[in-house]
């Protein structure tokens, strides 16, 4: 921990005025921001095994401390959410600077990840990437009835905690569509199939960079990162867009542009 530790204090002593990362509070990791380079809590510097959308909690300081600068570890995967979180014109990078975290080989296998480090790499070494399709190869190797049952058994247990939501770096809306009543029925659980789902599988098309923290926050044991990765998926093939990988793009579905421009794209069948 001796090389984080160093990190921290070189950013604090650089400039930026607090440092977004882990410590170990009671034996568990826990979000800290640390200001002093001489803070006791650097004794307490951990990676730790569980993740925070820390991505969405630094859109939460900037707001709140609006003349700050910030530095904030990052795994790959928080890097490509503040990289989609920029273009939203929720975080800016201007005012962050980011130490980039490389996940390790067995992290990595844990996680299917396509992408386990980030840009810049400070602590750690480039691990393989690990992709998964295990869930989604499982689906589609069923006909169509038998898939929308598949889907359905593993939705009927969801009990609408909203957790996935809750612990998404990509959901800031103030008005969620997940609570409109004209798309999700208030008080029925588990919500109506399939639209409950799909309402928020579309709101992630395009923004979705894979970090895997809603299925971790699920306590259902739903495999939501398939339907995600599936889209992220159907956004490569069709746009050739992956969120989170190039700062100076924009997501497609935030300028289709006219109806001709998207039937090109599409198809031609599609009815307006």
């Amino acid at each position: 921990m001796e090389g984080l530790k160093s990190l921290v204090r070189k950013k604090l002593e650089e400039g930026a005025d607090a440092f977004l990362c882990l410590v170990e509070e009671e034996g568990s990791p826990l979000p800290a921001l640390i200001t002093d380079p001489g803070s006791p809590q650097l004794e307490r510097l951990t990676l730790g095994d569980t993740r925070y959308p820390l991505g969405r909690l630094l859109v939460e300081l900037l707001r709140e401390y609006p003349e700050r600068r910030f530095a904030v570890l990052v795994r790959g995967c928080d890097e490509r959410a503040l990289v989609e979180l920029a273009k939203l014109e929720q975080v800016d990078l201007d005012r962050v600077e980011l130490v980039g975290l490389a996940c390790t080989e067995e992290e990595a296998r844990a996680c299917g990840c396509r992408q386990p480090y980030p840009g810049r790499v400070d602590l750690g070494e480039r691990a393989e990437p690990a992709p998964s399709r295990e869930v989604i190869e499982e689906a589609e190797s069923l006909p169509d009835p038998e898939r929308l049952r598949f889907w359905e058994e593993h939705f009927s247990r969801c009990i609408k905690c909203y957790g996935c939501r809750n612990v998404c770096p990509m959901c800031f809306c103030e008005d969620c569509a997940l609570e409109n009543p004209q798309l999700v029925e208030p008080g029925v659980i588990p919500p109506e199939f399939p639209s409950f789902h799909l309402v928020r599988a579309l709101d992630m098309a395009g923004r979705c960079v894979d970090c895997g923290l809603c299925e971790e926050a699920c306590p259902a044991g739903i495999p939501l990162r398939a339907i995600y990765r599936k889209m992220q998926e159907v956004m490569e093939e069709r746009f050739g867009y992956r969120p989170g990988e190039d700062p100076d793009r924009r997501n497609p579905l935030s300028e289709l542009g006219t109806e001709e421009e998207i039937k090109k794209i599409m198809g031609s069948d599609l009815e307006f």
